[in-house]
């Protein structure tokens, strides 16, 4: 196997089309699948229906007519994605995230990490909008078929700053220092602390112990 390096291929402000498989959903009905309209509540076997699926003739349902059926679970390709950024892994650039405006030490990865994540340990890239599927599907990033003309996919992209706040709430901190900075010592650190110099303590006692006896 070649090891291909995402930077060989993209390059920023580029375009790129994802192809990916969407989110599955199972098997649903015409309101989750189609959106239409719940009929009234009396009505009888059932609101959540098509009312009428069609005339007498022709003598089949028209494809047009919504029906229950597969939601989500299907093949889909985004077409010209914004490339806002390639970044390299956290092992060879822990300050990945910073900007020239906003040049805080920090990695892209936010604090407590990617809700259904985790880490982000290798190296990234940073799409405008979003990306078909759920948490860890394996997406396909292509060149773009298309060659780009408009302005809007021409534009240069220079990021000025990077949110690396806690995705788990109302984040306010960039990186653990800041934290740190604003909160001081915490009590699960201090009784962390305290646990390790108990436990050197004792390692202590016992090699005093052991060269005595």
């Amino acid at each position: 196997e070649k090891e291909v390096r995402v930077d060989s291929i993209f390059q920023q402000s580029e375009c790129a089309d994802v192809c990916a498989v969407t989110k599955g959903h199972g098997f649903q009905g015409v309101v989750q699948r189609w959106g239409v309209a719940c009929l009234p509540r009396k009505t009888h076997r059932g609101l959540r229906k098509v009312a009428c699926i069609g005339a007498w003739h022709p003598e089949r349902v028209s494809f047009t007519v919504a029906r229950a059926g597969q939601h989500g679970y299907h093949h889909r390709t985004l077409l010209n994605k914004k490339i806002y950024r390639i970044g390299k892994s956290a092992t060879v650039d822990p300050s990945n995230a910073s900007t020239e405006f906003d040049i805080t030490q920090k990695c892209i990865t936010p604090m407590g990490g990617f809700i259904g994540y985790g880490l982000v340990r290798n190296d990234y890239v940073m799409l405008k909008g979003s990306v078909t599927g759920p948490k860890r599907r394996v997406i396909t990033l292509r060149r773009s078929m298309a060659p780009q003309t408009s302005r809007k996919l021409k534009e240069q992209i220079n990021l000025k700053f990077i949110d690396t706040s806690s995705k788990m709430g109302h984040g306010r901190f960039q990186t653990k220092k800041e934290k740190f900075n604003w909160y001081g010592t915490l009590k699960k650190a201090r009784l962390h602390a305290e646990e390790e110099q108990k436990k050197k303590r004792l390692a202590k006692a016992a090699e005093r112990k052991k060269a005595g006896g």
